[in-house]
């Protein structure tokens, strides 16, 4: 008589660097992501002249904010999910972007990690430029903005769950995926140089000059998530705990509830 052996558990992804896995190769490279680029500035370009100049004086409307806002990283992404599937094996291998609950708590870790580095480094970037050149590109937009519950809503829910992911998938996924692709004398060098320059390509790409240092130290613990999980899961949640706290403080004003 035989009996049946319990199923092993799977291991999961913990704080040491993962060994990398063999995926089937894609097609695409660094002309993949640099159409996606395109497609985001061209688009947000479009939508700009779509809504028209805000007259002087006036606040720009909520409408135009959110769709200037959401529109042109969510084509974006797509465009790069597309990609994948034209050009080689879909987001769930291309990208490494599938569902699996031990990668979220790795997440969840490097994301507790990135708020505290994002607090500090704001704290010192705030003092180093002065209160008056601190706040975002967004933040200025929304900043003293008339939105009703619904639209600051729709912004809270987008700047900390939608957005993050659209992000990931471009600059974690597909720049990340095309570095790789690279020949490298050993895989573990090809993945620290997707790392530092998946990095740096997404401060740079917020085309705020002033707060590029700033958005390198906050990427950094989201790069480490893909880094040391070799899946986009863990930095699209530590993407997304990073931007809880800002995406709240513009949400509580709405709600008639003031932050310091």
């Amino acid at each position: 008589m035989t009996t049946t052996q319990p199923d092993e558990p799977v291991p999961e992804p913990s704080l040491e660097l993962s060994e990398p896995r063999a995926f089937p190769a894609h097609r695409w490279g660094f002309g993949a992501f640099l159409l996606v680029e395109a497609v985001l500035l061209a688009s947000a370009a479009f939508v700009s002249v779509l809504l028209g100049p805000v007259p002087a004086g006036q606040p720009t409307p909520v409408r135009d904010v959110l769709i200037g806002t959401m529109a042109p990283t969510m084509l974006a992404a797509l465009v790069a999910v597309l990609i994948t599937v034209w050009r080689g094996n879909g987001p769930v291998l291309d990208l490494r972007l599938s569902w699996n609950w031990a990668e979220v708590r790795v997440g969840l870790k490097f994301g507790a990690l990135g708020l505290v580095v994002t607090v500090l480094g704001a704290y010192v970037w705030t003092h180093a430029v002065g209160e008056d050149n601190s706040t975002s590109a967004i933040g200025a937009l929304v900043e003293n903005q008339p939105m009703s519950v619904t639209a600051a809503v729709i912004m809270f829910l987008y700047l900390w769950l939608l957005g993050p992911v659209c992000e990931e998938v471009i600059y974690r996924g597909l720049l990340w995926g095309a570095v790789e692709r690279l020949h490298w004398g050993k895989e573990k060098y090809g993945r620290l140089a997707a790392f530092l320059l998946s990095t740096a390509v997404f401060a740079a790409s917020h085309l705020e000059p002033l707060r590029t240092t700033l958005l390198i130290v906050i990427a950094l613990p989201i790069g480490l998530a893909r880094l040391y999980t070799g899946r986009l899961l863990g930095a699209v949640v530590a993407h997304q705990v990073n931007n809880f706290l800002p995406a709240l403080a513009m949400l509580l004003p709405t709600l008639g509830v003031t932050t310091l």
